[in-house]
């Protein structure tokens, strides 16, 4: 299985009035065909800007991204977004709220003809189990539908890579975490590689084969999840994982008290 995603020494910043922010600092790592990976970080690390930098959001300062043999952004010389063969999932899902699912599964399906376009919207609804769903608008659907839409449409176009920011985190704990497993299944049962960025270590926990550990625009550590649990290559990351693992806790069981009111 070859590597898909490269990121080589990748530097992120922004112009401001005060000067050069820095946001991303000499970044590497490469995701192979058909893994998950993730970026696990608190708010404020830079694993959002590199996902719009992937995408073609934002240009690198330096450094190179590439997608199989392909380059696809450097500094002064980048690929437009939509040539990119990458899909991408935003945190609100932005679904067309005067389309109905179909139609939303369908819009980035212009190069298909009538009949291609509508075999495929019925295959990814089926994929992700809203069949019946058709003809709704997502202010019918709940949280998680929504999320499925989502999912369908960034599929619906076979991007090479999917990228996926902060998936569930307008979902409860327990939603969250079921859906968690449901996109995993899905991922692995049409062999696409992923990349999702998360603050929630039980998401990246339930879905990567590669998670990747974010502290003030630097990966610290990129692994599999074993190894993060039991071979951390920093104190920072040994506690950060613990850190995350009481707030999960936490967070469960506040949940499940207000359930229980």
């Amino acid at each position: 299985m070859s590597d898909l995603l490269l990121l080589d020494k990748i530097s992120l910043a922004y112009d401001t009035p005060e000067g050069v922010l820095p946001v991303v600092s000499n970044l590497s790592l490469t995701l192979r065909q058909g893994h998950i990976g993730c970026l696990l970080g608190s708010s404020g690390c830079g694993k959002t800007t590199i996902l719009r930098a992937i995408a073609g959001f934002e240009p690198l300062r330096s450094g190179g991204i590439r997608l199989g043999e392909r380059l696809i952004s450097s500094p002064g010389d980048a690929i437009e977004p939509q040539d990119r063969q990458v899909g991408m999932m935003f945190q609100d899902y932005a679904l067309f709220p005067h389309l109905d699912v179909a139609g939303n599964v369908g819009f980035g399906l212009r190069r298909y003809d009538k009949a291609a376009r509508k075999e495929r919207v019925h295959e990814m609804l089926v994929l992700v189990g809203l069949a019946d769903a058709a003809h709704r608008y997502p202010h019918e659907l709940s949280g998680g539908q929504q999320q499925r839409v989502a999912l369908a449409r960034a599929l619906a176009p076979e991007p090479r890579l999917l990228l996926l920011d902060e998936p569930f985190s307008n979902l409860d704990v327990d939603t969250r975490e079921r859906l968690a497993f449901e996109l995993r299944d899905i991922l692995k049962k049409t062999g696409h590689t992923a990349l999702l960025v998360t603050h929630n270590q039980a998401e990246a926990f339930a879905i990567a084969d590669r998670i990747g550990i974010m502290h003030e625009g630097r990966l610290v550590q990129w692994d599999t999840p074993y190894a993060l649990h039991n071979a951390p290559a920093t104190p920072f990351v040994s506690d950060f994982i613990k850190r995350e693992v009481l707030m999960a806790q936490r967070a469960r069981a506040y949940q499940r008290g207000l359930a229980a009111e």
